[in-house]
């Protein structure tokens, strides 16, 4: 059972460590602006088979894939393992696993899709663990990470809108 203060804070009974709903939204709007920002700077290249296929010889292009997947997973795994249960603890909510929370997230519109979300995350998995073995996979995978940025950033900007409503007013939605 969690507790909810004035401030917007609560304590986890499980660890007793305070989370800040409204920090973890300012931290998740700064992973998203940066996780744009390299999305923009991919997609203006125009990737494509040769483009992954030149990583093994170009520092600056497999450096800004390294970014980019990791600002990826850092996103996906703050919105989805910190900020929404925290959000949720927030709201008097029950949090359960992961699949139960991002369930919870859908019902409450935070998310358009547990589907959606749960193959992001596979995706994800894919982009850290697979692309070093097929240039055609990492290609595909790449491109479909690219196309999934807006849901993470929308995912943020709807959790930032939620937390507005009991932070008192200290959480502003962010303009990514």
């Amino acid at each position: 059972m969690s507790r909810r203060y004035s401030t917007g804070s609560y304590y986890d009974n499980g660890t007793e460590q305070p989370v800040f709903v409204g920090q973890l939204i300012r931290v998740t709007a700064k992973e998203a602006r940066y996780l744009e920002r390299t999305a923009d700077r991919l997609r203006a290249l125009n990737i494509d088979l040769s483009w992954v296929e030149s990583l093994e010889n170009s520092d600056e292009y497999s450096e800004m894939l390294d970014a980019f997947v990791s600002r990826y997973g850092r996103l996906q795994d703050t919105l989805g393992d910190k900020l929404l249960p925290a959000l949720l603890r927030a709201g008097l909510e029950k949090t359960g696993a992961q699949l139960d929370n991002l369930l919870r997230a859908e019902k409450l519109g935070w998310i358009e899709s547990t589907q959606a979300w749960v193959e992001l995350r596979e995706l994800r998995n894919r982009l850290v663990h697979e692309y070093m073995e097929s240039a055609d996979d990492l290609l595909d995978a790449l491109q479909q990470a690219l196309q999934g940025v807006h849901v993470l950033t929308e995912t943020h900007c709807r959790m930032a809108a939620y937390a507005q409503h009991f932070s008192g007013g200290d959480v502003h939605a962010p303009k990514l």
